[in-house]
């Protein structure tokens, strides 16, 4: 395996998640998207036109408390995922949910008010701390509040509820969940039609993801409407169609490695993305040699 190539998919990886963040990229936030009653999403753009790259999905939910954030975009857009919330409501930013580490969707933590409360998973707060961008006077901006399995914020028709299902994308990845409108956030355990980041420097796991995604879909079951880390508005079906891609993905994967073959061949000789259609193969390189890495091969 050539670990050159590894490095090149990690460094091309840190572009979109923190460089970017570095420049100040500054394209234009769509507006808010009303998903639901009272729902809205401020959408990802395209990671491909790096130009007009601003992050992952934000997942707005105005509750009778004030209004929930999932995750923030690169630095830089606070003000801008501020105003967009405003022009759909008045009442104030009380929570923000960090999916997990990435800049973008934890870049614009420190553009929101110093009573917002931040809350992420354990795993993806320690992970956080170890970025440049929360060291030193930026570490206020590391969430305020933590949790193991599973955490419920509010009650009713406000309640939120937050899982952690095992590694995926990293190896602290949450899941937010809506039920009263039946709204499943994924983060980037579920981003787009293709082969996914495996970030093994952030205790990311191939091998794990696709257990991680069957565990989460037999325990949330009453959802009909899926918030990808960076793609539009899906449904159930699509998400339940990563996961079998995925499990097909390290089976093939898995099969290349006992076969004694490269991951140059294994990438060469892979069928999974023609089994599915609308999948891209633009990341399946990078996915196979993660998985290989983890492999120990």
């Amino acid at each position: 395996m050539k670990r050159g190539t590894v490095l090149g998919a990690l460094i091309a990886v840190g572009a979109l998640s923190v460089g970017l963040a570095g420049q100040q990229a500054r394209a234009t936030l769509p507006d808010a998207q009303k998903v639901k009653d009272n729902f809205y999403i401020i959408g990802s753009s395209s990671p491909v036109d790096r130009s007009q790259f601003t992050g992952g999905n934000v997942s707005v939910f105005i509750t009778d408390a004030g209004v929930t954030v999932v995750d923030s975009k690169l630095a830089g857009y606070g003000p801008d995922i501020i105003a967009k919330i405003k022009a759909v409501t008045n009442k104030p930013i009380t929570t923000l949910i960090n999916t997990h580490t990435h800049g973008d969707h934890t870049g614009s933590n420190e553009g929101f008010p110093a009573s917002v409360n931040i809350v992420a998973h354990e795993n993806t707060k320690a992970l956080m701390a170890k970025m440049d961008a929360f060291k030193g006077d930026k570490a206020q901006f590391l969430p305020k509040q933590t949790y193991k399995d599973k955490l419920t914020l509010g009650s009713g028709k406000d309640r939120i509820e937050l899982y952690y299902f095992g590694k995926g994308h990293t190896g602290g990845d949450t899941m937010v969940f809506f039920p009263s409108i039946k709204v499943l956030a994924t983060g980037d355990l579920w981003a787009w039609k293709d082969a996914p980041l495996i970030d093994l420097g952030n205790d990311g796991s191939g091998l794990a993801w696709p257990k991680t995604l069957a565990t989460a879909l037999s325990t949330i079951k009453d959802f009909d409407t899926v918030i990808p880390g960076h793609t539009p508005v899906s449904k159930p079906a699509e998400l339940q169609e990563f996961q079998r891609y995925m499990t097909d993905l390290v089976a093939e994967t898995q099969t290349a490695i006992k076969a004694g073959k490269t991951s140059d061949q294994a990438v060469a000789s892979s069928t999974v993305t023609a089994k599915y259609a609308g999948y891209k193969s633009d990341r399946l390189k990078a996915a196979i040699e993660a998985i290989y890495k983890e492999s120990g091969k």
